[in-house]
């Protein structure tokens, strides 16, 4: 016995919430390709994400800590893997599709250029006067565009709604850069759910490396709606945090903001009474929300992750040396393009010089980036 595509699709229409995106309701793909006789459409394009270069290269590729750091904490890669399990977890509970909530969870950060935030903000600022960079539409670029697997095509050819998710991530109100992807419409309820994930895995995974690291102290942490909470809860008040109370205090917490997002939103589906995806995405809100409460909560972590963590010594300092990497290579290829490798000198005509130069370094990972460095500022290191 085996079950076909069309047996999926007759199962998510069996099985789905009302609201959750079916497969084969899908608008397709830009370059028509016979569906895969065993997967939905979306699965298909979950596996076409996991079997890509970019998603291989974010196993390098700085989450806060770069790499050298140590093997413990979160790269981009990781990161990605977790932002998929929360993904995962809340569709489930909620009845959507969680093919389509994986697909674009995995794909979310593909665009991510080397030494995290950082890296993107510089190269930003490198090609202000040639339309800039975002991950966000580098992502875009990436699957549209860069990844070069198919003869018949660019990119890998996703379906629609996949790519939706991507333009529309960390969109609160549909923007410019949604013109092709119904910019009056507001995101699927799975690209909100991916969108939402990714917040709520980096605050949590952050909280820990931050711990685990030694750039926060747990005593900094008093006074913190939900840290005081989750040590009341594990009965950890005035006790000493070690690596097994971290792990639980971290659980813990994963378990409160998932568990509060999945009872917010239900409710708040039920109040809106939208009945199908397309209503969904025709409110003039996001359904996938926290609750005020925790919401709040949250975004007192997240300002104080930003204050004591993220603008702490040891990562700007190594922020600053991520603006100098990255300055420097961009400024180099700039004033001889001939340095760049062939396979990118023969996409200076069709992108022009700068986007080139952009593309090759944001997929870098922070390791290769370091290498090239070296190979075009020190002169004893072998180009």
């Amino acid at each position: 016995m085996y079950f076909s595509r069309l047996d999926l699709e007759r199962h998510e229409a069996l099985t789905l919430a009302p609201f959750g995106f079916k497969s084969s309701e899908s608008l397709g793909r830009t370059h028509s390709e016979r569906e895969p006789t065993y997967r939905t459409r979306f699965q298909r394009d979950r596996e076409r994400i996991l079997h890509t270069t970019a998603f291989r290269r974010l196993e390098y590729k700085t989450q806060v800590f770069v790499n050298s750091e140590g093997d413990y904490y979160r790269t981009r890669l990781t990161h990605t893997l977790e932002v998929a399990q929360f993904g995962r977890s809340i569709a489930r509970a909620l009845g959507v599709n969680q093919d389509l909530v994986e697909a674009i969870c995995l794909s979310h950060d593909l665009g991510h250029p080397p030494f995290g935030h950082s890296g993107e903000h510089i190269l930003d600022a490198l090609m202000a006067g040639h339309g800039g960079f975002e991950h966000n539409k580098q992502s875009l670029r990436i699957v549209t565009k860069l990844e070069k697997r198919y003869p018949e095509f660019d990119g890998l050819n996703l379906s629609w709604e996949v790519l939706e998710g991507i333009v529309k991530h960390e969109t609160a109100t549909p923007k410019k850069d949604t013109a092709k992807f119904n910019p009056e419409l507001r995101a699927t309820i799975e690209a909100q759910i991916a969108d939402l994930s990714d917040e709520l895995a980096y605050t949590t995974s952050d909280l820990d490396d931050g711990i685990r690291s030694g750039v926060l102290h747990p005593d900094q942490l008093t006074g913190i709606a939900l840290w005081d909470r989750v040590l009341s809860e594990l009965d950890l008040v005035g006790k000493p945090i070690d690596e097994l109370a971290r792990h639980r205090i971290i659980r813990q917490l994963v378990g409160i903001v998932v568990s509060d997002v999945v009872e917010t939103t239900a409710a708040r589906i039920t109040a809106s009474g939208a009945t199908s995806a397309r209503e969904i995405q025709e409110l003039t809100y996001n359904v996938i929300t926290l609750s005020e409460e925790i919401g709040t909560a949250h975004r007192e972590l997240k300002k104080f992750l930003y204050q004591n963590m993220y603008r702490h010594w040891r990562v700007v300092r190594m922020q600053k040396k991520a603006e100098k990497f990255l300055s420097e290579l961009f400024d180099a290829f700039i004033s001889e393009p001939k340095q760049l490798p062939p396979s990118a000198q023969a996409q200076i005509p069709i992108r022009g010089l700068e986007r080139t130069i952009c593309d090759y370094l944001a997929g870098m990972t922070d390791r290769y980036a370091l290498q090239e460095h070296a190979k075009m500022f020190n002169p004893d290191t072998r180009a």
